[in-house]
C-alpha cells in the first residue's frame, strides 16, 4: 500500500523538497519529483545542485537519457516505467498515478494559496482508501 505523507509548515517548499529526495537518495530509494510548472522544476533543479555543501545528490529531468539510471527524476509527468518507489509532489494538483508508488511525500508551504489546494489533495486521498499521514516541518 502506498505511504502518503504531508509535510506542512515548509518556509521554504523547495529546500524541504531537496532534503527529503536527498535522505530517500542516501536510503537507496529511486525518486520521482513532479513538478509540471516549468518554473518550478527549473528551481528545484537548480536547488538541487547547490543546497548541500558537501553532499551530492544525482539528478536530471526525465528528457534526459540518463534518467532511466539516475536516482532522483525531475518530471512533468508522472511517467509510465521503473517509477514507482517514492515520488515528491510539487504540484497543485494530485498527481495521475499516485498510488504506483510505494511512497508519496506533499510538500505544503505556509501560505494558504498553498494549504487550501493540499486540503483538497489530503481529503481526495482520504476518499480513495488511503491514510495520509501529517508531519510539521521546520524550515
Amino acid at each position: 500500500m502506498t505511504t502518503i505523507t504531508f509535510h506542512h509548515g515548509a518556509q521554504d517548499k523547495l529546500a524541504v523538497a531537496c532534503r527529503l529526495a536527498q535522505e530517500r537518495f542516501q536510503d537507496g530509494r529511486r525518486v520521482l519529483v513532479y513538478a509540471p510548472n516549468g518554473a518550478v522544476a527549473d528551481r528545484f533543479d537548480h536547488q538541487l545542485w547547490s543546497f548541500a555543501s558537501l553532499s551530492f545528490v544525482p539528478h536530471c529531468r526525465a528528457a534526459s537519457p540518463l534518467a532511466a539510471e539516475t536516482p532522483v527524476v525531475i518530471s512533468g509527468t508522472v511517467p509510465a516505467g521503473d517509477f514507482s518507489d517514492v515520488l515528491i509532489n510539487l504540484a497543485t494538483e494530485l498527481p495521475t498515478g499516485f498510488e504506483r508508488f510505494r511512497e508519496v511525500i506533499e510538500v505544503v508551504g505556509t501560505t494558504e494559496e498553498d494549504a487550501a489546494p493540499a486540503r483538497l489533495r489530503f481529503r481526495h486521498y482520504k476518499d480513495c482508501g488511503f491514510v495520509p499521514q501529517s508531519v510539521r516541518v521546520d524550515s
